[in-house]
């Protein structure tokens, strides 16, 4: 009887045993799943930063970068020795890879709602997350338009649920709507778009009594699509009666006039001003415009900003010949001279953003006669790697990309936290390998609408790794979409 007493007793202890060694590894897994899965030491990375390029290592704690050890520091060794020691962290090995803030696109349409046969939130995200992209501001010319901030705030709910990078969104201006302008949260909105020519989406506002009413009172960034509606309307009717409904694609560029962007462009620097309004234009896209700002203030200090498109950079009108209606953007591809004023300015400061205006729309929609094919192309996948091939060419340096592309839009916009590589601030980053070429074709390409401008070409250069707040979204061709990026905030008075 002792004997079977004992083995009980044994039984017992051992089932005890057992049910809190479980509970007690439970509750381990999930106090390193919650705090330590995204513990990350980037190691031996070409750290490219605030006009540096240095070798280093970048410790991620959660969502923050939260130690950056570089290798001329007298104490690396010790640093990095009592790193590697720790448990519960990942290694990535970064030797030959470069590692960039995450690009912020300011200028992206993902045409959700109401036009997803085109694009969506979560298809373009995950198409920005392989291009190295982390933070995106979309335009508000979607179905409904967003020109209310009931409609602001459902376009928030759908980016909060289905985004793989970070988002913020404009409040579009309307002949109607100034005080919808008044009441947006300066805290956490992009800022207010305005279309001062027509483009997709039919929001043209050129009442100059409504402009001055927006531009006197409006207190936040005022971001503007600019092309003389009266100049373009011209020259349709002329090319129209000229060649009917097949005007050739080379024809857009002299339609859509480089005088016509001068023209709204000038208008809305001047008017911005008289009222020291807080002015960024969109897309420049002629060597005129460019003479318009000014690379003698401190971007901090500058109330009116710019942008230049990737496509502008890239194409010019020699290329409607090849590329027909898939370079057909708003405002037009121009000429090689206009190309080459708009490198001169990029490079000099006085344009300050390179973004995309990442725009699809189906093959089937851009596959018509000139005026019924719409403006826009997809972008954001390839953007950071066309530039890095201008690199290659000695066009530009790759701290300038980072420049123009991850710390300029953080500024321009006042980003909380983002767009540079520093200790406290987001872990949003991209590991890129700048001598491993792949060729651009259908089997690829992550947009929804299938196509690409740059389809057959060759990049020298790949996106390897993708971080959103710490969290590993894109990784050589493979995704996790477990974590969906936040919402942007901003530092503005």
């Amino acid at each position: 009887m002792s004997k079977l007493i004992g083995a009980l007793f044994t039984i017992i202890v051992g089932v005890v045993a057992y049910y809190w060694m479980t509970r007690i590894k439970q509750q381990q897994e999930f106090y390193l799943t919650e705090n330590y899965k995204n513990n990350t030491l980037i190691f031996n990375a070409t750290i490219v930063n605030e006009g540096k390029t240095i070798k280093g290592h970048v410790l991620i704690e959660g969502d923050i970068i939260k130690q950056i050890i570089y290798l001329n520091n007298n104490n690396e060794n010790q640093e990095i020795n009592n790193l590697l020691k720790r448990e519960n962290i990942k290694i990535i090995n970064a030797s030959g890879l470069y590692l960039l803030p995450g690009i912020i696109d300011d200028q992206v349409h993902f045409r959700e709602p109401g036009l997803t046969h085109k694009a969506n939130i979560y298809t373009e995200s995950k198409a920005a997350a392989a291009g190295g992209v982390t933070s995106f501001m979309e335009q508000p010319n979607t179905s409904p338009q967003t020109t209310t901030q009931e409609l602001l705030e459902e376009k928030f709910k759908i980016a909060k649920n289905s985004s793989l990078i970070n988002y913020s969104f404009f409040l579009g201006g309307t002949l109607s709507n100034v005080n919808e302008i008044l009441k947006t949260n300066k805290r956490n909105v992009a800022g207010i778009k305005l279309f001062l020519g027509s483009s997709t989406g039919n929001m043209l506002v050129d009442d100059p009594k409504v402009l001055n009413e927006i531009f006197s009172k409006c207190k936040l960034l005022i971001a503007v699509h600019c092309e003389d509606e009266k100049t373009i309307k011209e020259n349709s009717e002329i090319y129209k009666q000229r060649y009917g409904e097949n005007v050739p694609w080379r024809c857009h560029s002299e339609i859509r006039n480089a005088e016509a962007c001068y023209l709204s462009s000038s208008f809305a620097v001047n008017l911005a001003k008289k009222y020291n309004t807080r002015l960024h234009i969109f897309h420049i896209s002629s060597e005129r415009e460019t003479h318009l700002f000014d690379n003698t203030t401190s971007l901090e200090k500058k109330r009116i900003t710019s942008e230049v498109c990737v496509h502008h950079l890239w194409f010019s009108d020699k290329d409607y010949e090849k590329k027909g209606s898939l370079i057909k953007w708003n405002p037009s591809v121009k000429s090689e001279d206009d190309r080459e004023g708009l490198w001169k300015a990029l490079l000099d400061d006085r344009l300050d953003v390179i973004a995309t205006d990442h725009a699809p729309h189906t093959l089937e929609e851009k596959n018509n006669t000139y005026f019924k094919a719409p403006s826009g192309g997809p972008l954001v996948q390839h953007s950071l790697v066309a530039m890095l091939d201008f690199y290659h060419k000695g066009k530009i340096s790759i701290e300038k990309i980072v420049e123009k592309m991850c710390h300029n839009p953080a500024i321009v916009f006042e980003i909380d936290k983002r767009g540079f590589i520093r200790e406290g601030y987001k872990a949003d980053l991209t590991l890129v390998n700048l001598n491993d070429p792949w060729t651009v074709e259908k089997s690829n390409i992550l947009y929804k609408c299938g196509w690409s401008p740059f389809e057959g070409h060759t990049f020298k250069s790949k996106v390897v790794k993708t971080f959103v707040n710490g969290h590993l979204v894109y990784d050589q061709g493979k995704f996790d979409e477990s974590i969906k990026g936040e919402r942007l905030l901003f530092n503005r008075n």
